[in-house]
C-alpha cells in the first residue's frame, strides 16, 4: 500500500455519518450506467471492500457493471520480482466473487481490472500475462502512475514516478508491448504534463490510451488562487491529447484535494448541485474537446467518498450532460466505457438494439 503521509493527503477520511446528511432521489434512475474508475482497498480511514461497493451501486443508480483500477492494494511480497502486483489482481477477482454473492450483488461488479503497470519492471510481458490469468477473464488493461510535480504539495509516495516516467525510453517499450497484447494504458499525470502525455499518445497511434481524472488539473501549493489560469493552460495542453484518437478521457476525479475542489473540510458533503456549480467548467472542456465517444464519467471512490456520496456523484454527472443528445449521454454514462473496456455488458447491446 501507499505510505502513511501521502495516504493522509491524499484519501480524505469517509465519514457515513457525515455523508448521510445529504439524501438526494437518484436522477433519472432508468439510465445505465457503467463506472470504469473505483477501487477496493484497505485503507481504514476510507475501507472499501465488495459490500461496500455493492452499497454504493445500489444506492439509486442502475449500475451495470464497474472496472477496478490498481491502487497497490494485496500486493504479493514473496512473488518474484515483478510479479508482486498480480497479487492485486487476484485480490479484485476475489472481491468480484465477494460482489455476486452479497444480497443486491452483481456478477457484472469488478467486469473489468486495470491491474498496476510498471514500465521499468523485470519480465514485463510475463508478469502482463500472469495478470490476464489471474484475472479470470477480467484483465483488461494497466495503469501507469507518472504524475509528479516537484513541488512538496504534491509529493509522490516513496516509490513513485520521478520527473522523466512519462519520456522515458522504458515507458515507450511498455506502450509497445500493451498495444501488442491488446492492453489499455490508464495514464495518470498532472495538467502540468499533459503535452509530454500528448506526445506519447501520438508515439503509440495502435495503443488505446484512458487519461485519467480530466488529466489531473492541480489547485492547491502554487496553483492555489489561480483556477483560471490553471484552467486555460490544462484546456490548451488537453486540446493537443485529444487531437489523438487512441485517447479517451475519464471524467471525474475532481473531488482529490489536489484539485483545490474537494468538500473533504465542508460542514457537510457535498450535493448533486454544489458539485455542478463547482465542476461544470472542467466536464464541459472534457466533453467538447474528446466528444462523447471518447469520454466515460467516473466516481473514482472511494476516494471522492471523502467530498461526496454515490448518489450525488452520478446525479452531478446526469446534470452536467443533460444538455447533450440522448445517444451522447448514453455512451458518457456507460457506452464509453462498455466499448473501451470490451465489457460486453449485454443490457447495453439489447438496448441499442431496441
Amino acid at each position: 500500500m501507499f505510505d502513511a503521509k501521502y495516504e493522509r493527503s491524499n484519501f480524505p477520511r469517509i465519514r457515513p455519518e457525515w455523508l448521510a446528511q445529504v439524501a438526494e432521489p437518484a436522477v433519472e434512475p432508468e439510465l445505465p450506467v457503467i463506472d470504469p474508475h473505483h477501487h477496493l482497498w484497505d485503507v481504514e480511514s476510507a475501507f472499501y471492500h465488495a459490500p461496500e461497493l455493492v452499497a454504493d451501486a445500489n444506492s439509486g443508480h442502475r449500475v451495470l457493471a464497474s472496472v477496478f483500477v490498481e491502487c497497490k492494494a494485496h500486493f504479493d511480497e514473496d512473488a518474484p520480482a515483478g510479479f508482486a502486483p498480480v497479487g492485486e489482481t487476484r485480490f479484485a477477482v476475489a472481491q468480484a466473487q465477494a460482489a455476486a454473492r452479497l444480497p443486491n450483488g452483481d456478477a457484472n461488479l469488478v467486469k473489468g481490472i486495470v491491474a498496476y503497470g510498471d514500465p521499468f519492471g523485470a519480465n514485463a510481458q510475463a508478469v502482463l500475462e500472469a495478470h490476464i490469468e489471474a484475472g479470470q477473464g477480467r484483465m483488461r488493461g494497466v495503469r501507469v502512475r507518472a504524475a509528479w510535480h516537484a513541488d512538496p504539495a504534491f509529493a509522490a509516495p516513496h516509490d513513485g514516478p520521478d520527473e522523466g516516467t512519462i519520456s522515458s525510453p522504458e515507458l515507450d517499450r511498455y506502450c509497445a508491448l500493451l498495444a501488442e497484447m491488446g492492453l489499455v494504458l490508464d495514464l495518470w499525470v498532472y495538467h502540468t504534463q499533459l503535452d509530454q502525455a500528448a506526445a506519447l499518445a501520438r508515439r503509440h497511434p495502435a495503443l488505446s490510451i484512458v487519461l485519467n481524472h480530466c488529466g489531473g488539473p492541480l489547485g492547491i501549493g502554487p496553483y492555489a488562487n489561480r483556477r483560471a489560469d490553471v484552467r486555460a493552460a490544462w484546456r490548451e495542453s488537453l486540446a493537443r491529447v485529444a487531437a489523438n484518437h487512441n485517447v479517451s478521457v475519464k471524467i471525474g476525479g475532481l473531488a482529490m484535494p489536489r484539485t483545490g475542489l474537494s468538500f473533504a473540510d465542508a460542514t457537510r458533503p457535498a450535493s448533486s448541485l454544489e458539485l455542478v456549480e463547482r465542476w461544470t467548467p472542467y466536464v464541459r472542456t472534457c466533453i467538447d474537446l474528446f466528444d462523447a465517444g471518447r469520454c466515460m464519467f467516473e466516481s473514482n471512490f472511494p476516494v471522492d467518498k471523502g467530498s461526496c456520496n454515490y448518489v450525488s456523484v452520478w446525479n452531478a454527472f446526469k446534470i452536467m450532460c443533460a444538455g447533450y443528445p440522448a445517444a451522447a449521454r448514453r455512451a458518457m454514462l456507460a457506452g464509453t466505457a462498455n466499448r473501451v473496456y470490451a465489457l460486453g455488458v449485454e443490457a447495453l447491446t439489447e438496448e441499442a438494439l431496441s
